[in-house]
């Protein structure tokens, strides 16, 4: 008796055991009529297999090789995405393709144009793989704007990829290539893991950013290799009135051993930091190929909004536009009022980054709201043009060490 109790408990523990290790469900989008020849429109395949695979308790939509044409797709709960080598997710050409949905677009919330991936109040999914994610971005770019110029409301052309309001996240491994607009955008989310990505951008292709994070919290980015036409990552929350009024902050983001390429600059803060941005850290990367800017923060009076508590270490710069950008009045086309409280930029460290730049770089706070307590440390940039700083204060500069400049290496306007 004791025998056969003992034996049905063990079978008991091996049925539990190989439940935890038994694979979860798939959905291969060929097999819900999916067409991967580059000109058939699968979108309503696709979204019928990711519906079946929610409805059945969810699982993996698999792409499998082949070029699979299509507008904007809806993960639901329960459902990952695996691109397997080969597969090319490709964004159609089509406007009426993208929905209008309710989101963010630069920093605020208004009905805009979905992306070609979005998932949207989710939760512990994955989207990953050898695969691409292409958005067509240099095609709509030669068609130019003429849909955006005609009578009625503007729509924009889609982002990649959208995680809006989700947690427990993974994104890994894939490619995202030639974005319409932003390659990857992470809005109003926590816990994020973005590891392995590979994006690329021609660089004519406009608002082509790598990653956007806006208003979200807990997120790493490791191991990623960017090369666009707009920022490689920006950091944001929130523009101006909406801004303020949402009033979301972004913290708590790590970003660490990536290759930022060329792009209009490397890890930006901002421009929309109306919600405040704090507690981010850039470590061990390396900036190259002409980036524009590899540490950069950018803002306007109308903004608002705290930066604070940023750390930049442990970086290598290679033949970049400058080393250094900050600038609180940028952009200032067709500006707004001031905020009733300005941009405020504080408690910046930048350590132990080096390498070569054609300028040093800018530092321009406001005249009401100064650039407060950046840190330099063990910091060596070798470049032709100087440091040109303007209302800033409590900045340490004794541990920036400047090579090669002719004339000035440091030109201070109201810096104290």
């Amino acid at each position: 008796m004791i025998k056969k109790k003992l034996l049905m408990v063990c079978l008991l523990i091996a049925a539990i055991v190989f439940s935890s290790f038994k694979k979860d469900k798939t959905y291969k989008i060929t097999d819900f009529g999916a067409k991967g020849d580059g000109q058939t429109l699968n979108t309503a395949s696709i979204q019928e297999a990711i519906d079946k695979c929610s409805a059945e308790g969810g699982g993996t939509l698999i792409i499998p090789e082949g070029v699979f044409l299509s507008g904007s797709i809806f993960l639901k709960q329960g459902v990952s995405m695996l691109l397997e080598e080969g597969a090319v997710l490709k964004g159609s050409l089509n406007q009426e393709d993208y929905p209008q949905i309710n989101t963010r677009w630069e920093g605020e919330e208004k009905k805009w144009t979905a992306c070609l991936v979005n998932a949207i109040d989710l939760s512990n999914f994955k989207i990953s793989g050898k695969g691409t994610i292409d958005g067509s971005g240099d095609a709509w770019t030669a068609r130019g704007r003429s849909a955006q110029q005609s009578p009625g409301p503007r729509y924009g052309r889609p982002r990649l990829i959208g995680l809006q309001n989700c947690k427990n996240a993974v994104v890994e491994h894939i490619k995202l290539n030639n974005q319409a607009s932003w390659g990857l955008f992470v809005l109003y989310s926590r816990n994020v893991k973005i590891k392995g990505l590979t994006i690329r951008a021609a660089h004519n292709i406009p608002s082509s950013d790598g990653i956007d994070i806006d208003s979200s919290k807990d997120i790493l980015i490791t191991g990623c290799d960017i090369d666009v036409n707009d920022d490689c990552i920006s950091i944001k929350s929130g523009k101006d009135e909406d801004g303020l009024r949402v009033n979301r902050p972004c913290e708590d983001v790590l970003i660490e051993k990536c290759r930022f390429g060329y792009g209009h600059g490397g890890v930006a803060m901002g421009s929309e930091t109306s919600g405040g941005i704090r507690n981010i850290t850039v470590r061990n990367c390396v900036f190259e190929a002409g980036n524009w800017a590899p540490i950069r923060f950018k803002s306007q009076p109308s903004r608002g909004g705290v930066v604070e508590n940023i750390t930049y270490k442990n970086l290598i710069i290679r033949d970049t536009r400058q080393a250094f950008e900050f600038n609180m009045a940028w952009r200032m086309v067709n500006p707004k009022p001031p905020a009733k409280v300005l941009p405020i930029v504080r408690n910046v460290r930048i350590i132990n980054v080096r390498g070569t730049a054609r300028t040093v770089g800018t530092m321009k706070g406001l005249e009401q709201s100064p650039i407060d307590g950046v840190k330099f440390k063990n910091c060596e940039i070798t470049a032709q043009r100087g440091f040109s700083m303007e209302h800033a204060t409590n900045v340490d500069l004794s541990g920036l060490k400047i090579l090669g400049v002719t004339g000035e290496a440091i030109m201070k306007t109201n810096v104290r």
